[in-house]
C-alpha cells in the first residue's frame, strides 16, 4: 500500500551536475570576497565609510576609464540634445 508510506521528496532533491562544495543554491556574487563593503557591517555610516576607504584604495587605472567614459556619454549627450557652448563665451 503505498499511499501509507509517503515520504516528502521534495526536500530529497539533489542537483544532478553539481559537484561543489556548500549549497547551489546561495545566491552570492562572484567579486564579494574582494569587497570590503559586503559583509557584517551594521549601519549606514559604517557602510558608507567603508565604501570612501574601498574608493579610495581602487586602483586608479579603472577610475580614470569610468571618469572617460562618463566624459564621452556626457558628449554624446550634448550632441544629440544639440546644446550650444556659445553661451559660456562673453561677446
Amino acid at each position: 500500500m503505498g499511499f501509507l508510506k509517503r515520504t516528502n521528496k521534495k526536500f530529497d532533491y539533489q542537483p544532478r551536475y553539481y559537484k561543489g562544495d556548500g549549497s547551489p543554491y546561495k545566491i552570492e556574487h562572484k567579486l564579494d570576497q574582494y569587497r570590503s563593503t559586503t559583509g557584517k557591517n551594521k549601519g549606514l555610516k559604517t557602510k558608507f565609510t567603508t565604501a570612501i576607504n574601498e574608493l579610495k584604495n581602487a586602483e586608479k587605472g579603472s577610475n580614470k576609464t569610468v571618469i572617460y567614459i562618463i566624459l564621452v556619454l556626457v558628449m554624446i549627450f550634448l550632441y544629440i540634445i544639440d546644446f550650444d557652448i556659445s553661451i559660456f563665451y562673453s561677446k
